[in-house]
């Protein structure tokens, strides 16, 4: 009798492989049914560990304001002055960052929404930039016309530059150099003449001409069109006439410039207002008195200086107009109390020396 082939394998072997094909189909089988399964593949689904872009780069938000207020620019606003009371528009929080981007009130809106006045002056940096540049005028008219001719060119670009950014327009590049170019025609015009004043009158109404015609060849707005108009005239009316200086006696531009310099440092100082505009007057006419005994006009510098003190003291309150920025500050804010004071220093000068 012939031994039939049976399907059970001889001590373990299996020639066909017939285990191990039973074994891989039922793995493969069980693995299906758990992807199929929504609860089961939950267990295969990568856990993501690390920190998202939205937990990574959002910064709590009262760091992003504390660091907003650290970064506005706050001048000083007079010695004892209270801390203003919170308000919902300094302590509004801010939402996370988003593709259009969130609207932020501007510092002069908070200032006006915490009852603080929009009115910022320049401070100490400005005011010594002021005093620098008004020693120089007053050293340099001792010298000669030549060399207060530099101080003044200076003293003029900055006034031409500072006015337009003082109206919020800026750039205006064909503004400020008609403004300039006008200061510096005014300043050949009155070395041709001898110093006559009439090259300042003439000059001035040349360029009020040139800024006219500047505006109507525009293709701007009507609107945009007058304001611009308004600012070169001006621009170029402050910068010619702080030529003055150029046709002033050298003695009350010594002394002139040298009140300008001690008023302006005076109504720095940390105090409150009424009391910072009284002592940066006198100073102005302690100053006048000081640099008329050295240039011989004696008393009668007390009163000049007094009013070069008080233009001054004009000039640094347009200059500090609705919250300026620093540039303004620091061009409008050192060149309009000399650039004021020059018509007065030219006046009083022809008459007392």
């Amino acid at each position: 009798m012939t031994d039939q082939p049976t399907n059970q394998p001889y001590d373990g072997y299996d020639p066909y492989g017939q285990q191990g094909y039973q074994q891989g189909h039922q793995g493969w089988q069980q693995a299906h049914q758990g992807y199929d399964d929504p609860y089961a593949a939950e267990q295969y689904a990568q856990q993501w560990q690390g920190q998202t872009w939205e937990t990574q780069t959002q910064s709590p938000v009262s760091a992003r304001v504390t660091a907003a207020e650290e970064t506005a620019y706050l001048p000083p606003q007079g010695y004892g002055a209270p801390a203003p009371a919170p308000t919902p528009a300094s302590t509004a929080e801010y939402g996370p960052a988003t593709v259009a981007g969130n609207p932020r009130i501007t510092d002069a809106q908070r200032a006006r929404a915490e009852g603080r006045s929009p009115i910022i002056e320049p401070g100490m940096q400005p005011a010594a930039l002021t005093a620098l540049l008004g020693l120089l005028l007053a050293g340099a008219a001792a010298v000669g016309t030549y060399a207060l001719l530099v101080p003044l060119v200076v003293l003029q670009a900055v006034t031409a530059a500072g006015w337009f950014r003082l109206n919020g327009m800026w750039p205006a590049r064909q503004g400020i150099a008609l403004g300039f170019a006008g200061a510096l025609a005014a300043d050949a015009a009155l070395l041709a003449s001898d110093r006559s004043p009439s090259a300042i009158l003439g000059t001035l109404g040349v360029w009020v001409l040139l800024a006219l015609v500047l505006q109507l060849r525009s293709h701007a707005d009507p609107d945009e069109r007058m304001y611009g108009l308004m600012a070169t005239v001006a621009a170029s009316a402050l910068a010619i006439m702080a030529g003055g200086y150029l046709a002033a006696e050298a003695d009350a531009v010594t002394v002139g410039a040298s009140a300008v310099a001690v008023a302006v440092l005076a109504r720095a100082l940390p105090l409150p207002t009424p009391v910072s505009v009284v002592l940066a007057l006198l100073a102005g006419a302690g100053g006048g008195v000081a640099a008329g005994a050295l240039t011989g006009l004696g008393t009668s510098g007390a009163l000049l200086g007094a009013s070069a003190a008080a233009c001054a003291l004009i000039g640094h309150r347009v200059a500090s107009y609705d919250y300026p920025s620093r540039f303004v500050h620091f061009t409008a804010g050192v060149s309009l109390p000399l650039s004021a004071a020059a018509p007065v220093v030219y006046v009083l000068g022809r008459a007392l020396v």
